[in-house]
């Protein structure tokens, strides 16, 4: 059995650093993610591969709370979720799965940091991961968005 993303192409994989892979255009510079075929703002299709930042904030969040509708894989118990959308300074902004599903221990404009996450197991039997964010926290610290430590 093996480890797998659970598409080709959105992260590096396997690593001890993983990143988000992009696109940006090589004519307008606008950043994407995933990376695509073509530029949405200028159309043009000179897309260059961009490992993007593996920290930044997050802008915006929800949780799941209820079972998504098929074709949804996951354990047979549902357990809820955070979504949230992670802006990578400079970069884009990235709609991601958070590891954190307490409403408490969220907030606009927190640190957050790239994780990969189990993600069930696929019909060969491998093991799928995906990627996600948590908060960016390092012992008694928290990191800021550029990944830079401080005390709260």
């Amino acid at each position: 059995m093996s480890t797998v993303p659970v598409a080709e192409g959105l992260f590096t994989w396997p690593t001890d650093d993983p990143h988000l892979i992009g696109g940006a255009c090589r004519v307008c510079g606008t950043t994407t993610f995933p990376k695509q075929d073509s530029c949405p703002c200028c159309t043009a299709d000179e897309i260059d591969a961009r490992l993007l930042d593996t920290h930044g904030t997050l802008w915006t969040f929800t949780i799941q709370g209820f079972r998504p509708k098929e074709p949804y894989i996951g354990p047979a118990e549902f357990t809820p979720y955070g979504v949230g959308y992670i802006e990578l300074p400079g970069q884009v902004m990235v709609e991601a799965l958070l590891t954190e599903n307490d409403v408490d221990r969220l907030r606009i404009g927190a640190p957050m940091e790239l994780a990969i996450v189990p993600a069930g197991i696929d019909a060969d039997g491998n093991d799928r991961v995906t990627f996600a964010f948590r908060p960016s926290v390092v012992g008694d610290g928290i990191k800021d968005g550029n990944g830079n430590g401080s005390h709260a």
